[in-house]
């Protein structure tokens, strides 16, 4: 960490600075150039409060030197994290596949989606039991009941399942049902909850807030780390633009800059972050194009008939057939859709 001082600043409030650093057991180092004077600190950046320093009379800038998410970060990590969801390798060259309904709405419909994406080469099953929706009056999910037909039908055809967790009260119980917990773009920043699926030892699939810079992506994922769970996986999902043309701005060049200042493995939701299933083919291309572990799709027999985003959501076929495009763009960059192994 560096801390710039304003040019005007008195030699009583330079040794304040060193002092206030020096009682938290750091070393600071004075430099005096021409037209400035900087402090350059070593030791466990972690007992400083950026915010704090700013306060201190005479102090105009401090300058992190290396990333606040240690954890997350590429410097602490070198080599790229590969997470295990239940048999299917992510990362490391191996994609993940998961595809399902936004929504659990029945075991019949589940099961005739889960065998279409199986057939189709899906590996990861997804379908939301809880689902958060801006509407109080629209379909909320099943709940446990969707999570039992979700676990059920994901186990009949040899698929780990990833389903949302919206509330720390709900944890466990997710936990006894998923493979892996999805934190959703509405709940990035819900610090409570990211602690309670921290202290789990489950696959955490963290998705990226609509308004979210990759900074505030990657201290969310920072926060479960921090709590003993390394198996995250980071999901670019599009954020909040002005142009309505889709329902929000895929940002992919996220995928490689994530991939460059992390360790961990991302994926990319096209689904979510086109609205619109003419787009979401070429997207998911692009994202794995650009690096991307795996995709994260919206499948539905019939989406008419969907309780939740049916309007976003591919048919089965139209999923075999990206599958496919998927599986031969993967052997170009020396890929491959990982395999469960169950």
């Amino acid at each position: 960490m560096i801390i710039i001082l304003k040019p005007e600043v008195s030699e009583a409030q330079i040794a304040h600075v060193i002092e206030r650093v020096e009682e938290r057991g750091m070393q600071a180092h004075l430099s005096r150039g021409t037209f400035r004077t900087i402090i350059g600190i070593i030791g466990d950046e972690a007992q400083l409060d950026a915010v704090a320093l700013h306060a201190i009379p005479g102090v105009q800038d401090v300058v992190r030197v290396l990333p606040p998410y240690k954890l997350a970060s590429r410097e602490a990590h070198p080599q790229s994290s590969v997470i295990d969801v239940g048999g299917v390798a992510v990362g490391g060259g191996q994609l993940a596949l998961m595809a399902g309904p936004c929504a659990v709405e029945s075991a019949e419909r589940m099961e005739s989606i889960a065998a279409a994406v199986r057939a189709a080469g899906a590996n990861i099953l997804r379908g939301g039991a809880y689902k958060p929706r801006t509407s109080p009056y629209a379909f909320q999910g099943m709940g446990r009941e969707g999570l039992r037909i979700l676990q059920e039908t994901g186990q009949r055809h040899g698929m780990p399942v990833v389903t949302e967790v919206m509330d720390p009260r709900h944890v466990d119980l997710v936990v006894e049902h998923a493979d892996m917990l999805q934190i959703g773009a509405r709940n990035m920043q819900n610090f409570v909850l990211l602690t309670e699926v921290g202290r789990t030892q489950k696959p955490v699939l963290l998705k990226r807030g609509m308004s979210a810079t990759v900074d505030d992506l990657l201290m969310s994922a920072e926060y479960v780390l921090s709590q003993g769970n390394p198996h995250v996986v980071l999901c670019e999902r599009g954020i909040r633009g002005f142009d309505r043309a889709t329902r929000n701005l895929f940002d992919v060049a996220a995928v490689p800059l994530c991939q460059r200042l992390s360790h961990l493995p991302i994926i990319v939701d096209p689904s979510h972050a086109t609205g619109r299933p003419d787009l979401i083919p070429a997207c998911a291309l692009a994202g794995v194009a650009a690096g991307a572990d795996g995709v994260h799709i919206e499948v539905h027999d019939c989406p008419e008939e969907a309780f939740s985003d049916g309007p976003q959501a591919l048919l089965p076929d139209q999923f075999a057939e990206l599958a496919e495009q998927i599986r031969a763009l993967a052997a170009v960059l020396n890929k491959k859709v990982s395999e469960p192994q169950r």
